[in-house]
This record gives structure tokens, C-alpha cells and sequence, in this order.
């Protein structure tokens, strides 16, 4: 009985005010990349989902979004049924077809290229990936330039895709197309346009 309240329970407990929260919260980012933005545990979905994701799904995604997640992910009835109760959300096996991408397991997660990046008319019609790290005081350190940064900054998510800085330049190789990245962190988010040139922080 409690699993099947999970899937009900956890939504915003004021829909507007919060994802106002929220949404202001990812623009900060987006405009600034790689900046930090503490956020407020507004949501609470069932596990892998923690509620940062659960956070910035409930204010990105509703019944016109179509949602790719991974495997540990779908593998969650109640995580699933959190989403479809609390979004409406489209979900799609096909990473490839996703407005947004939910991405629990980093390390396994499909290549950069697996997602939509839009076309020469219209860039805008690629996939947001939202990737859930622990913290933002990972071992490594990224060197951030590009509009929206002074000079540089360094970012440094706990947990990166494999060969990051590889697929980034391939990704941003096929600019105005191209993938985007929110990082959903404990009490905190962060993001990664498509125009943000990344490498690693020489020591």
C-alpha cells in the first residue's frame, strides 16, 4: 500500500510558487554555466529519483515532453508512475526521439550522439539531458569558457560521463545543434549549454 502512495504523493506542495522556484533556478544556470544553485527540496519522488531530479522534472516536463529514462530508472514502477501522475510526461525507448533524457546510472548511460540534436532549422528540437551526481566536488576539475563566463571557471561534478570531454567537443562540433545538460545534485543544480567550451583544468 505505502509503495502505491509513493507514485501520489511528493508533487509540489504549491505548483506555481515552486516551479517559479525552480525555473528561475535552472535559467541562473543555464545563463551562467557551470555555476552552482543551491535548490530547495520541493518534490519527492520514489527512488532512483532523487529530489532535485524530481524537482526539475515536475517544473520542465508535462504532457507534450517526451521523456527517455534509463534503466534504473524504468526499472521502478513507482519512479515511472511519479512521473506520468505528476507530469503526464510521454515516455519513449528511443533516446534519439527525447525532449528530455533522465539519467540515474551516469556511468552507463548511451553516448552523446544516442540523443536528438536537432537540425540545421530548427537546434532547438534536441534533447536536454538532466544528469543526477551527488555533489559538485568531484576529483575532476573542468576548465568552463564561453558566453556566460568571465575569463573561466572551473566546474566539477561528482560524477561525468565517460570520455566527457571527447563526446562535449563532438557535441559542440555540430553547433547550433546539440545536446544540453542540467546537473541535478543534492540541494543544487547546475548546467552545461551547447555553446560552453569545456577542457580539463591543468594542473
Amino acid at each position: 500500500m505505502r509503495a502505491a502512495t509513493q507514485v501520489f504523493e511528493g508533487g509540489f506542495a504549491d505548483t506555481v510558487l515552486n516551479s517559479q522556484e525552480i525555473f528561475r533556478a535552472l535559467m541562473d544556470a543555464m545563463a551562467n554555466p557551470g555555476r552552482v544553485i543551491s535548490v530547495s527540496d520541493l518534490a519527492l519522488a520514489p527512488a532512483p529519483l532523487s529530489p532535485a531530479i524530481a524537482s526539475i522534472a515536475a517544473t520542465l516536463l508535462d504532457h507534450d515532453a517526451v521523456v527517455w529514462c534509463d534503466k534504473p530508472v524504468k526499472a521502478s514502477q513507482d519512479a515511472i508512475g511519479w512521473l506520468k501522475f505528476h507530469t503526464g510526461v510521454e515516455l519513449t525507448n528511443d533516446p534519439s526521439q527525447a525532449d528530455f533524457a533522465l539519467v540515474s546510472d551516469i556511468e552507463n548511460m548511451p553516448s552523446f550522439d544516442s540523443f536528438a540534436k536537432g537540425t540545421s532549422e530548427y537546434p532547438d528540437r534536441s534533447t536536454t539531458i538532466i544528469l543526477q551526481v551527488t555533489g559538485f566536488d568531484g576529483s575532476q576539475e573542468l576548465t568552463l569558457e564561453g558566453p556566460g563566463i568571465k575569463d573561466n571557471a572551473v566546474f566539477a561534478p561528482n560524477e561525468l560521463p565517460r570520455m566527457f570531454i571527447e563526446q562535449w567537443a563532438a557535441n559542440r562540433g555540430v553547433f547550433p545543434r546539440g545536446i544540453d545538460l542540467i546537473f541535478a545534485g543534492n540541494g543544487a543544480l547546475a548546467a552545461l549549454p551547447r555553446t560552453t567550451r569545456i577542457s580539463k583544468k591543468e594542473v
